[in-house]
């Protein structure tokens, strides 16, 4: 969704103006190389999310909304992806200048293994955003009350390339499955997930995602919607890839007929932008994403876990010096 609206001009849309003016001379200068040009070069600035059922996408579009109305020229619009994976592979190839990413998956690509392996991926993020929570659902009449129990049963792991399918693939193995032969296996995003399981075509599915995920709530709505723990794996996790991993609770009532808390596996949500993106440009769009913290709430719940104090402490992938900057000033 490509957002035009404009307001007056400040000193932070000045600077923007000069910072994408150099930029558009370094991609001038760069003409005729395979190189992608500058992020934001243009005046455009493409945000890599996930899939409309998800998080990532009503979310991105708040942001859209916020830079293209606080930042003087320039677009920001939205793409539905698949999210992690495919979404640092579109901002390091060009595709995109901004994207969501789950920690685990951000730690994979910056040392180069798993999905990344053979790629060189030289990325930067813009802080932490908020935990997604590891949602393993099912519904009432299967009988799966683990991970362990989805032996044998049609279990979806998420979107090929996407985060949720990572942390999958990653906890059927903590339980002692093979996902390649110990289950038959569906990549689904989480809408069609969601789908499956009402019309009972699969037995089990995974989101990783914020609280609440407008799929789940609308298959929650069916009174049939089991959620199913993780956070037994959390330990055997963080061990063998990270301390990324980690616990929490999706609190009681977060979705209808969910009358307990359920502990589960969190990661972090990063925002990432590659490293080449001009250090002011980096730094306004920090500041306009985290000062308009408000704004972005109305369009999802998960933005009210923007902190400025706390989004820059991130181990796993460095934190761009723009973004840096902004952190400094803030808690200063």
């Amino acid at each position: 969704m490509a957002v035009t609206t404009r307001s007056r001009t400040t000193p932070a849309r000045r600077r923007l103006r000069t910072v994408v003016a150099a930029a558009g001379v370094l991609a001038l200068a760069a003409c005729g190389s395979s190189e992608p040009e500058v992020p934001g070069a243009d005046g455009s600035l493409s945000i890599a999310t996930g899939g409309t059922g998800g998080v990532y996408y009503p979310y991105g579009g708040g942001m859209g909304t916020v830079l293209s109305e606080n930042l003087e020229g320039v677009t920001a619009t939205v793409q539905e992806t698949n999210a992690s994976v495919d979404n640092i592979l579109l901002v390091q190839d060009g595709g995109a200048d901004i994207a969501f990413a789950l920690g685990d998956t951000t730690a994979d690509a910056v040392a180069g293994v798993a999905q990344f392996e053979g790629r060189e991926v030289t990325i930067c993020t813009l802080g932490k955003l908020y935990d997604n929570f590891t949602q393993a659902v099912t519904t009432s009449g299967t009988g799966i009350r683990s991970v362990a129990d989805m032996r044998g049963k049609r279990v979806s792991v998420g979107s090929p390339g996407s985060g949720t399918e990572v942390i999958a693939l990653r906890l059927l193995e903590a339980a002692g499955l093979n996902p390649d032969t110990d289950i038959q296996r569906s990549q689904l995003g989480v809408g069609e997930t969601a789908q499956a399981l009402r019309d009972g075509t699969i037995d089990a599915g995974f989101w990783s995602g914020g609280l609440p995920t407008g799929a789940l709530v609308d298959l929650a709505s069916t009174g049939q919607m089991v959620l199913i723990p993780t956070a037994e794996y959390t330990e055997a996790l963080a061990q063998q890839f990270g301390p990324y991993y980690q616990t929490a609770e999706i609190p009681a009532g977060t979705y209808q007929g969910q009358t307990e808390p359920s502990p589960q596996v969190v990661v972090p949500n990063v925002l990432v932008v590659r490293s080449d993106m001009p250090e002011q440009l980096q730094q306004d769009i920090t500041r306009t994403i985290f000062e308009n913290e408000d704004r972005l709430t109305t369009v999802h719940p998960a933005a009210a876990d923007l902190d400025a104090t706390t989004a820059g402490d991130v181990g796993f992938v460095d934190v761009c010096p723009g973004a840096r900057a902004y952190f400094d000033q803030a808690t200063g």
